[in-house]
């Protein structure tokens, strides 16, 4: 069996903590059962990361950079309303995994912590930045926008695309984000 290099092993450890934190978020998972799962002893997750809160705040860091990046390569090249619905769908795409989706809400749902809240309000900032930047949108339309991601979240949470109820059927039919224009 081959070695893995510390960039490789930090990354599978943080898979493997992607895993276990969208399941039971930051204080209902182990780092124990995180180590055992990469076969490493949990002094060396925290050498690695220096708690079980840093470790869970690399992965919600992580989840924002994905956002990022996705919304960077939706929006390439687009501006206005385009940029927009380009940016929307490919947030769609990402709420649609599971795992990223929950890392999402349990990053919100831990923000009674001072650092893991500061941790959200960057990354959320970092998408506000990133949408405004793209697409030109003003702060309003910006607001509706992510407004709408939120939602999105919840829809994927309660998997609305696959509930066969008139409600959720209306709810998860298309929005006319090209009528955002200002």
């Amino acid at each position: 069996m081959d070695r893995m290099t510390g960039d490789e092993r930090r990354a599978q450890i943080l898979d493997i903590a992607s895993d276990e934190f969208s399941r039971a978020g930051l204080y209902g998972t182990s780092a124990e059962t995180i180590a055992r799962r990469a076969g490493i002893s949990q002094p060396y997750v925290f050498r690695l990361f220096g708690t079980k809160k840093g470790l869970f705040i690399a992965v919600v860091e992580g989840s924002f950079d994905k956002i990022v990046e996705a919304f960077e390569e939706a929006g390439a090249g687009l501006t206005g309303v385009d940029a927009l619905v380009s940016i929307g769908e490919r947030y769609r795409k990402l709420v649609r995994d599971r795992t990223f989706l929950l890392i999402q809400l349990h990053g919100f749902a831990a923000c009674e912590d001072d650092e893991v809240r500061s941790t959200v309000q960057r990354g959320f900032g970092r998408m506000w930045n990133t949408v405004q930047q793209l697409s030109g949108a003003d702060d309003v339309t910006v607001k509706r926008f992510l407004s709408l991601g939120m939602m999105l979240n919840d829809m994927a949470a309660m998997d609305l695309w696959n509930l066969e109820e008139p409600w959720a059927k209306a709810c998860v039919a298309s929005l006319p984000v090209e009528s955002w224009s200002s």
